[in-house]
Formats: C-alpha cells, structure tokens, sequence
C-alpha cells in the first residue's frame, strides 16, 4: 500500500489506546475517512480524547455498532483485541478487510526489520539488541510490543538504519505482508490461554513471523528448546539462514560450523561469518542463566546490522536486567528478596527458579489463565522451601503443585507479601515470580511489581 491510497479511504479504527491515537493522527494527516470504536465509554477514554481533539475523526464508543463495521473498507485492530469476535467475523464476511496496526503500519517501512518474538525474553532481547547497536553508532528504531507503536515511526518520517521490534502472537495474528530482514525467536512454551483455546492455535499465531521469509532473511533460533526446534523442521522456516544459540557446550562444534553462538563456561563463542570470536560472560550483573540465552540471540542479530565486538562485550559487562525480571529488591535480614512479576506463565517461573540452588519462598499467583503448572512440580520440591498462593488462580495452582512444597492460599496481595517475611530465615530468597498476569488485581505486571517493591521497603531489618 502506498500512502496515497489512504485518503478518503473509510477506515475504522477499534481500541482507542496509545496505538489507536498513533493510527488516529497518521489517518488523519493522510486523510483517511476515520472512524474510532471501543466498548469504553467517553467519560472512560478522556484522556486518550484529548490527545486527538481537533482531528477529524468520527466516534463510536460505549459498544460497537454492526452497522458502523459494514460502512468501512478497512478495520484496524489494536493489539489487545482479539480478532476471533464474532463482530469481526461478521465484518469479513461482508467483505470488509480486517487487519491489524503493526501490519498496517509495516506496509510503509522501507527500512530493515528485526522481528523479535517468542513466550518470555522478547523485551529483554529487544533491550540488548537496540543497546548493542546504538553503542556501535547504528541508527535504531525501537517498539512494537516494547511500547512505541509501529505507526508512530511512519508518522514521523525520521529514517533509521534498522528498526527492532519486540512482536507479541496477538500481532502477529494479523501477519500477511510484513517480511523481516531478522527474526530472533527466543523460546516458546504455554501461554495466553484466556485467548487461545489450545497451544496449537497460539503456536500458529506465532508461526506467522515466518510466512514472508525468504534467501535473505537470517533466523536466530534457540537450539536448546524443542518446541523452536520442532518448528524450525516447518517448511517455510527453511528459507534463508539460520543461526542457533545454545547454553549447551556439547554443541560447540555443529553450531560453530554453520554458526551461531553457544555458552562454553563464562565465555559465549559466536560465529556470523568466517571467524569464531569469543566474549566473556563472567562478569555479568544480571542474574539467570536464561539471559545468557537473551544474550547469545541479541548478540547474534546484532551482529548482522554492524555491532562491533568493542560495543557488544560492553553491554554484556553493564547490562543490569530490566525492571520485573528476576529484580533485585533489597535484603532485610539476611533474606534476599527478588521481584519477577513479569513471570507470567510456568515458562517464565521454571527459568527463575533455575537461578537459584534452594531455599526459595516461592509467591505464585495471579489472573486464571487455564495454564497448567504441573510441570513445576519437581522443581518446586527441590528449591521450594515454602509456596505462598494468592490472587484468581490460587486454587488451581495448589491443585497442580500445591503437594510439592509447604504451601499456603492467602486472601490478600498484601499479606502473601507479610507471611513470605514471615517464614523466611537468614539466607532464604524471596522470589515473586506469579505465572499468571496482573489482571485479577493490578492494571500491569509493572504496577504488581512496583506494589511489592514498595510492600518490601517497608520491612524493618
């Protein structure tokens, strides 16, 4: 598509958050006929208004209108809707197209993409990636899932050298077009089921960042998950390049002949071209050996987009972590407390309690997804000193591991936070890694975070 076919185009544009104001504001600079929806009502998306006030755009709030859907030409979801509803269906079915923002905007980027997706580390691995190459003077877009909505780019017409963006499966659902120079697929496991009835329908959302690959595009694919791996025997992965990571040395030498990069020790051996070079991970100031992981993918991509092993080494050595992800907190009296509220499905807690020998005072719990946690249940008996349950999926997680370690259902955030104090000893960790979202409780998993980093403050040592 080019932007000269937008104007006086009917457009509808359903969820007015921060990526239906970014859609709102490129619509109308290029003249689009555009009309926004939400099931919210005025009063409850004031602040979003306000941001476009002025803009000529029609609005359909409080609910959605059948008749609203059938005047368009094109619908544009944001990321949060699903686009199994049955008033999208309905929609198609008359023949009005549907798609979604990041594959709408992609339409107009001429530039570079690497698509970082994946069940856990995609923010963290964008993190790097964006670091490792600004530290090389490489000009970067970053966003996608990571915050900044693809459309904010087009809009400002401010050209990069590359443009990184984390992918989550509920954008790449409404993937057609959109081909990216990179992809970096860090792991895939259980999640999202309040969307997807069954894995198989979230592993075909994801599998839709390979539908447009083709001889030059580089995938950057995790040898040690067997689910990648299984997808990568996919047909249509088989195009182009492919570099593996691996924490496992016995693959040194079949990954160092094809290239990639594998953890030997504390040094990470990778390999993009001719030669083998070596980085030392021994001084690492993030804790996980999944970020090893993170750090052989971004440093993989990179790589292909001019980052200097100078620049690469430096951020291996400074990288801290990001905020939410097996976070430092404090120790109060010889307890170490850690806040991983970003864990929000058993994936994410296995890869957190692999960070530690023993001695953890696990607190789990959240929003009731469907997940299943019995594949928790022999790492919890050998590291779980207590498990404290609280939120929606309590029952079910007790139900799942509850018999592995000392476990406690608690009614209140606040007080799974005061008994997980309570029961610690001097040299116990703390660790609140949930496996399930925010959403029974909190706005965000930032905000789940931030409350127990402030609960945790106030212990008196």
């Amino acid at each position: 598509m080019e932007l000269t076919d937008i104007k006086g185009k009917k457009i509808l544009i359903v969820g007015l958050g921060r990526t239906g104001v970014s859609l709102c504001k490129f619509l109308d600079k290029y003249e689009a006929d555009v009309t926004v929806s939400d099931h919210k009502s005025k009063a409850e998306l004031a602040d979003y208004l306000d941001e476009i006030e002025g803009l000529n755009i029609k609005y359909d709030l409080g609910g959605h209108s059948p008749k609203t859907f059938l005047q368009q030409e094109l619908i544009i979801l944001s990321p949060g809707i699903a686009p199994q509803l049955k008033i999208f269906e309905y929609a198609r079915n008359h023949g009005v197209q549907v798609t979604g923002e990041f594959e709408f905007a992609s339409q107009f980027v001429k530039e570079p993409v690497i698509g970082i997706t994946g069940t856990n580390g995609k923010t963290t691995v964008t993190k790097l990636v964006s670091m490792m190459l600004k530290e090389s003077g490489v000009k970067t877009w970053v966003g996608g899932n990571y915050g900044t909505p693809l459309t904010d780019y087009v809009l400002a017409n401010d050209k990069v050298d590359v443009l990184i963006a984390e992918l989550s499966s509920f954008q790449l659902e409404h993937v057609n077009t959109f081909s990216p120079k990179n992809i970096v697929f860090t792991n895939l496991a259980e999640d999202h089921f309040d969307r997807y009835k069954t894995m198989e329908e979230y592993v075909n959302a994801k599998r839709r960042i390979f539908i447009n690959t083709n001889q030059n595009t580089t995938s950057v694919l995790n040898a040690d998950d067997n689910a990648i791996v299984e997808l990568a025997r996919d047909p249509s992965v088989q195009r182009g390049r492919i570099f593996y990571f691996s924490r496992k040395a016995a693959l040194e030498p079949q990954i160092m002949n094809i290239g990639g990069a594998v953890q030997v020790k504390d040094k990470i051996k990778l390999r993009t071209g001719p030669d083998i070079e070596e980085y030392s991970i021994a001084d690492v100031k993030f804790k996980g050996v999944h970020n090893v992981e993170n750090l052989m993918s971004a440093m993989l991509v990179a790589s292909e987009h001019g980052a200097t092993k100078r620049a690469m080494q430096s951020v291996i050595s400074s990288f801290r972590g990001l905020p939410h992800r097996l976070e430092y907190v404090r120790k109060v009296g010889g307890v170490q407390f850690f806040n991983d509220s970003k864990a929000t499905n058993v994936h994410a807690v296995r890869k957190a309690l692999d960070a530690f020998d023993e001695n953890v005072i696990l607190i789990m719990g959240g929003k009731d997804t469907n997940l299943n946690y019995t594949p928790l249940q022999e790492i919890i008996r050998r590291k779980v000193k207590n498990l404290i349950l609280v939120g929606e999926a309590k029952e079910k997680i007790n139900r799942d591991i509850g018999d592995y370690s000392e476990t406690f259902i608690i009614g209140t955030f606040e007080e799974a936070i005061l008994i997980s104090f309570q029961k610690s000893r001097i040299g116990d960790k703390v660790l609140m890694s949930p496996g399930a979202s925010s959403f029974d409780i909190f706005d965000s998993y930032e905000e789940r975070g931030n409350y127990f980093k402030d609960l945790v403050s106030q212990f008196k040592s």
